[in-house]
């Protein structure tokens, strides 16, 4: 079973988000959608009643039965339009939604002689490549699959042979002489210190100088690249995963999709911004990041106009080097 599974087995254990928190953002999406079925409404543009449509859509797909009014027919047309862009208001709801759903998740750290899996996917003039790769907690231990050939003699390396690389722990003396390193265990519990407020914890991140200033860069334009690369963690405690999902509501132009597809295929919503011009840091047209429709775990980005595609294909805690979740 793998951290999506676990989600998914969660949230039907786990309370619903306080009903206070989601009463706001509830009330908007089913009054968008009882305006839509109206027969008066019939004669509007084409493009609005759809955005209409997909953001309730959206919203219930998301919620796990938050909003249950909503008739199966609609319910069904909309699922089957395919990719939707939500408005910029129904966009910041259904983050709204997600920051709700994912404060409810487990924080549980793992232990300091655990290991922390990752499956990921990258694809290279469109064909994929794959990688696993194991971290002990406490930052002592690293593997691969497949191994990186060493230098020299490789006549007898082995790419399909786990690689397992055992080492000091070298936390303490990465604090003492001041380095940006971090073991996992150290980068999480500086990220459970963060508050949920997106202002509060966008602030926090760029103090700690977690990816280089670009000169010229807006702010929104920062704070994508470094929520961009956070969600590269595999390991995110709950409260700042609703903040992140806030911080980017808070991004100028940002806009939710439904009905998407991860890089891998799998069903996802997929949140964006589209710079039409390249920015300073050399980004430029779409950068869109997709999480599960239903857990809101990260699942994989594409970035200027899918020159570069990723995913993560599987993650979770392990016991040992080469153990999958």
């Amino acid at each position: 079973m793998n951290e999506l599974s676990e989600f998914r087995g969660l949230r039907a254990d786990a309370p619903l988000p306080d009903a206070d928190r989601l009463a706001a953002p509830r009330a908007r999406l089913t009054a968008a959608f009882r305006q839509e079925t109206r027969p008066e409404r019939a004669a509007l543009p084409r493009r609005r009643m759809i955005l209409v449509g997909a953001a309730t859509a959206g919203a219930l797909a998301v919620t796990a039965g938050i909003v249950t009014t909503l008739p199966e027919d609609s319910t069904r047309a909309s699922a089957g339009r395919g990719p939707q862009v939500l408005s910029a208001g129904a966009s910041a709801d259904a983050l709204e939604l997600a920051a709700a759903t994912v404060e409810k998740h487990d924080g549980t750290e793992p232990g300091p002689k655990q290991w922390v899996y990752e499956k990921s996917t990258v694809f290279v003039q469109g064909k994929p490549q794959s990688s696993e790769e194991w971290t002990r907690w406490d930052g002592t231990g690293h593997a691969n699959l497949p191994g990186i050939p060493p230098a020299g003699d490789i006549s007898d390396f082995d790419p399909d042979e786990l690689q397992v690389w055992y080492g000091p722990n070298q936390e303490a003396k990465w604090k003492k002489e001041g380095y940006d390193d971090r073991s996992q265990r150290q980068f999480y519990r500086f990220l459970a210190t963060l508050p949920s407020d997106a202002d509060r914890m966008m602030k926090r991140i760029r103090e700690e100088h977690a990816i280089d200033s670009i000169k010229g860069e807006t702010r929104a334009q920062r704070d994508w690249r470094e929520i961009d690369v956070l969600y590269r963690s595999v390991l995110i405690p709950p409260n700042v995963q609703a903040g992140l999902f806030r911080a980017l509501a808070k991004i100028p132009g940002a806009r939710v999709t439904t009905g998407v597809k991860d890089p891998l295929g799998r069903a996802a919503i997929g949140v964006s911004v589209t710079y039409a011009e390249k920015t300073p840091s050399g980004w430029q047209g779409k950068q869109e990041i997709f999480f599960d429709p239903e857990s809101y775990a990260y699942l994989g980005q594409t970035r200027d106009d899918r020159e570069m595609v990723s995913a993560r294909a599987a993650w979770g805690v392990v016991n040992k080097p080469g153990a999958r979740p």
